[in-house]
């Protein structure tokens, strides 16, 4: 769901990269369920893509899921 959301608002990966100062690879791993982000990084991607709170739910209840 965050490669959909992070489309939705219209960021690339690279955008999000810098926005954040992840690497694009461990963006990419995230929006493929390879790996879990750790808190920190889960709020930096919130922040950087301005999620609502119905948004960060939605994402959180999804990984609970997994």
């Amino acid at each position: 769901m965050l490669k959909e959301y992070r489309l939705k608002k219209k960021i690339s990966q690279e955008k999000l990269e810098e926005l954040t100062n992840l690497d694009r690879k461990t963006i990419f791993r995230i929006e493929n369920n390879i790996n879990m982000p750790l808190l920190d990084t889960f709020a930096k991607i919130v922040i950087a893509l301005d999620l609502t709170d119905k948004e960060i739910a939605e994402l959180v209840k999804n990984s609970i899921k997994k």
